[in-house]
């Protein structure tokens, strides 16, 4: 498959998706009060769209422990960050925070006009530059297609969707005593649509996260011409955060997730993909002009 086939078909997924998520709220809304419920949940869907960018990103930064990461102390990151976000077309280039955690993790928040990147000590310990790049990459692609403000539209998505299976739930218990004299005044499709609505979520939101990752994978390629540095990554990632070595002396006692219920793709089906179109891309950086110790000060 090639690269913009995967790119128009993840695209079309995406819009599939979402107006799968948003027929749910407009149906749930019907369900439960008629045209008038209809008219409600289109609009707390606009107010969803609008709140879903107006948290800062300092704010959710500073929730999850992380503080700015200073030019002079990751020099060579900030160099490759503002490549990346000239590559990205971003107006501005990501700030980068540093959590000092151990484990292996890298997260984006925030929007084109506000955006930053997290990484944890642990992930700047394992990883090289060139790795770095890829993981990089693939989370100022979550920013550039606005994947951000859409995730939190669907949270938004999936909040109401658990108040609507509560309201479906005080129905279940009006109508089953007044069934039994022949006066259930709700439909029991609309009680069942309701109760089942938070499930029917997830299952969109998993599936709309899958799918935004992979698109993500891609742009990430895009950006370095080096679809291997982020399998490479992908790869190591998957082994730290997996234990390691310690999976030599111990047994696998992991659960296999099916994939319907995963937020993200396995990864060796990520890094199949990337290993497959890596032939078709140029790097785009010449690590030899980046100092081989690319950090500075204490962490």
């Amino acid at each position: 498959m090639s690269a913009n086939h995967q790119k128009t078909k993840n695209l079309l997924r995406t819009a599939g998706l979402f107006l799968g998520m948003l027929a749910l709220m407009l149906a749930l809304g019907y369900a439960f009060l008629g045209t008038v419920g209809l008219i409600y949940a289109g609009i707390f869907s606009l107010i969803a769209l609008f709140m879903s960018s107006r948290v800062s990103s300092k704010m959710i930064m500073r929730f999850q422990g992380g503080r700015p990461l200073q030019p002079w102390e990751a020099p060579q990151l900030s160099k490759l960050m503002e490549r990346l976000a000239q590559r990205a077309e971003l107006p501005t280039p990501p700030q980068l925070y540093y959590i000092p955690n151990g484990t292996l993790n890298a997260f984006a928040t925030g929007s084109k006009s506000d955006p930053a990147i997290a990484i944890t000590h642990g992930l700047l310990s394992r990883m090289d530059l060139r790795e770095l790049s890829g993981v990089l990459a693939h989370e100022m692609s979550h920013i550039r297609n606005n994947d951000l403000q859409l995730k939190s539209m669907v949270n938004i998505f999936s909040r109401l969707t658990r108040l609507f299976s509560f309201m479906g739930q005080l129905l279940l218990l009006i109508n089953l005593p007044l069934f039994f004299v022949g006066q259930a005044p709700f439909s029991w499709v609309a009680i069942l649509l309701l109760l089942v609505a938070p499930l029917l979520t997830a299952l969109m939101m998993t599936a709309f996260s899958r799918t935004r990752e992979y698109e993500a994978d891609l742009e990430a390629a895009r950006l370095t011409g080096d679809p291997n540095a982020l399998a490479d990554a992908l790869e190591k990632l998957d082994y730290y955060n997996q234990g390691g070595l310690s999976r030599l002396f111990q047994p696998n006692r992991s659960v296999k997730v099916p994939n319907i219920l995963r937020s993200h793709p396995e990864t060796k089906d990520r890094v199949k993909r990337l290993r497959a179109i890596a032939p078709r891309f140029i790097p785009k950086f010449d690590w030899s002009s980046f100092a081989p110790h690319f950090l500075r000060g204490s962490f």
